[in-house]
């Protein structure tokens, strides 16, 4: 779905770009505008100054500067569509959603209401968390012998879960109510249906999202008691794959300090925080995901990975690895810091001191010395079969880094470890080499691509109206950003869609032909081979889009469902159909194909206008 360009400069017409800094930033009238000390860089006399004329905000000292829209992205970390939605929703406005169904529509208001109730449910709960931990003296102690100071505490809004199985009883008096289980604070038993509390004698670490709402709960043992620590389930308002531990909390720190650092649990985050690292965060129990990262580079150009140096702590960092690959750029650092097994970060820091701790971050091992120590695990480089192996480990990892100098140098790096030219490297990885033709890859779905041979430009092609490039950019959007969206296609699908007229049926014929030789890829792959092509400017274009930021007419927002999907390509079909039949109708009423063929268009005409009021395939 897109976002019409006249809805956001209406937005940004109403909004008050001095209220929406104001409830972030402490403002101070100057004249004609207000000035603050700026929110983006540490500063001790203000040079952050926001213009309600201009309803334009701008640091002299940093030179961020931008509108209310720009200054949540920035400041809160939301990327552009959460941006318009947030304030849309601060002033009573409903983000136009075009191309869906009144149900389409009903579910989706449906499920927001349904958030924000949820929200409000765990908000309640972590009020009575926190009342419960100034009643307990026990939890109180548990947080006392890990150092953790009552400032701290309120910072992190930390609290205590009672012993009682239904001590939630007395924060919600219907506790059956069905949102007490959804939003995870309750358990239902199915088979005879007795509900009790999900955290129980433990102490609790509210989790919030980057708009400071709280979304979950993790919860630890006092004791030694299995397990030591639990999380809200998956819920409509919580994934663990995409949260991350103390990011609220840390996100003027991280600016401050210029890195984030990301650890293994909720108390090396508290720890952190009390001790002098106020920039550390904590994924949830789950390994580091792409997900992960691109929220973390929303804040901060530098990410340090910080785990412990056992053989577990090696395995989690070998997955944050393969999450960090595909964002880091030539303009990002990304680093590895393994600590001694017996240590984690608070009990270092407290053995060996804050400087101590800052310097093992400053000398962690970089992404590029890292990915070739992953690649080269368990391999003997001073055998032809051990150096062999650890090529073959490389490629994968060195296919999922962005073009750019950092690639080309870790290219040279691994052809030194493995007596090889670079170029004998991109031949066994089946990576085009200028001036040779790469070798081709047997293909990993069966089948045939009936555009595989055709070159691009030739063949029929469809006339494309403006409403089409819209639809046709829906669905090479969704296949660019991982093509097993084709496989959700026809074979009659694909060829409406590679028949259409240049550059969008020429990037449709490669990602078919893609598709057919090496199976689904996502974009971090597919960016590699569409170098050079005559269509790779509007691949880069719609990713480009895809990332949220302002480039224009309109801005893509939700993910592309099947349906979606559907509903694009049957626009498509429709139109091509029509240009079918404007063709045969130029014939002459004497040619006996034309009754024949007239009849075969329209009803297929009439089968996709069926199928475009009922959502179903022709």
């Amino acid at each position: 779905m897109a976002i019409p360009q006249n809805f956001i400069q209406e937005l940004i017409a109403r909004a008050d770009v001095v209220e929406i800094v104001g409830r972030y930033v402490q403002l101070k009238k100057t004249g004609a505008n207000y000035s603050g000390l700026c929110p983006f860089h540490s500063e001790k006399s203000p040079s952050f100054t926001v213009s309600p004329t201009k309803q334009f905000f701008h640091c002299f000292g940093c030179g961020k500067s931008g509108n209310a829209i720009g200054f949540l992205i920035d400041y809160a970390g939301m990327n552009f569509p959460e941006a318009v939605k947030d304030l849309a929703g601060q002033y009573g406005m409903q983000v136009p959603e075009e191309d869906i169904s009144p149900a389409e529509r009903a579910r989706q208001a449906e499920q927001k209401q349904k958030q924000a109730t949820l929200g409000d449910v765990l908000e309640k709960a972590g009020a009575a968390y926190r009342k419960h931990l100034r009643e307990s003296p026990r939890a109180i102690a548990y947080f006392k012998s890990r150092g953790v100071s009552g400032e701290i505490a309120r910072q992190f809004g930390l609290g205590y879960a009672p012993e009682g199985w239904r001590s939630l009883a007395s924060v919600f008096p219907q506790y059956d109510d069905p949102l007490l289980a959804e939003s995870g604070l309750v358990i239902v038993n199915e088979e005879d249906d007795k509900r009790y509390d999900r955290f129980r004698d433990r102490v609790m670490f509210p989790i919030r999202n980057v708009k400071g709402e709280c979304i979950g709960f993790g919860g630890r043992v006092l004791g030694d008691e299995k397990p030591k620590y639990l999380n809200s389930p998956e819920t409509p308002i919580f994934s663990k794959g995409r949260e991350l531990y103390g990011l609220w909390e840390a996100r003027n720190a991280l600016r401050e300090a210029g890195y984030v650092l990301v650890t293994e649990g909720y108390m090396d985050v508290i720890g952190l925080a009390q001790l002098g690292f106020p920039n550390a965060v904590a994924t949830l129990g789950t390994a580091c995901t792409t997900e992960h990262v691109h929220k973390l580079f929303r804040f901060t150009d530098s990410v340090v990975f910080s785990f412990d140096g056992d053989a577990a702590g090696r395995r989690a960092a070998r997955k944050a690895l393969d999450g960090a690959l595909p964002y880091a750029t030539d303009v990002r650092t990304v680093k590895f810091l393994f600590l001694p097994p017996e240590h984690d970060p608070d009990s270092y820091i407290r053995e060996h001191g804050t400087e101590a701790f800052a310097r093992f971050v400053r000398q962690a091992v970089p992404l590029s010395e890292f990915l070739q120590e992953a690649a080269a695990e368990g391999c003997d480089l001073g055998t032809v079969e051990g150096r062999s192996r650890m090529v073959s480990n490389a490629g994968p990892l060195w296919r999922q880094l962005p073009e750019g100098a950092l690639k080309r140098q870790i290219l040279g790096a691994i052809a030194d470890r493995a007596q090889l030219g670079e170029h004998d490297l991109l031949e066994l990885w089946g990576v085009a080499v200028p001036g040779q033709k790469a070798p081709r890859r047997e293909r990993r779905k069966p089948g045939d691509s009936p555009y595989k041979q055709r070159a691009y430009g030739a063949g029929p092609r469809h006339a494309i109206k403006p409403k089409t490039i819209a639809m046709a950019e829906h669905i090479a959007l969704a296949a660019l950003r991982n093509s097993e969206a084709w496989e959700l296609l026809t074979n009659d699908d694909h060829h409406v869609l590679c028949e259409l007229q240049s550059p969008h049926g020429d990037l449709f014929s490669w990602i078919d032909t893609r598709f057919h030789e090496h199976g689904a890829e996502p974009w971090a792959v597919l960016q590699l081979g569409i170098e050079g092509q005559p269509f790779a400017e509007l691949a880069g274009r719609l990713v480009a889009l895809d990332d949220m930021q302002p480039s224009g007419r309109a801005y893509e927002v939700e993910e592309i469902s099947e349906a979606a999907l559907r509903r694009a390509i049957t626009e498509i079909q429709i139109d091509a159909l029509e240009g079918q039949i404007s063709q045969v109708l130029k014939l002459p009423a004497s040619d006996p194909s034309r009754q024949e063929r007239m009849y075969e268009l329209s009803r297929r005409q009439f089968a996709l206008l069926k199928a475009q009021k009922t959502g179903t395939k022709a």
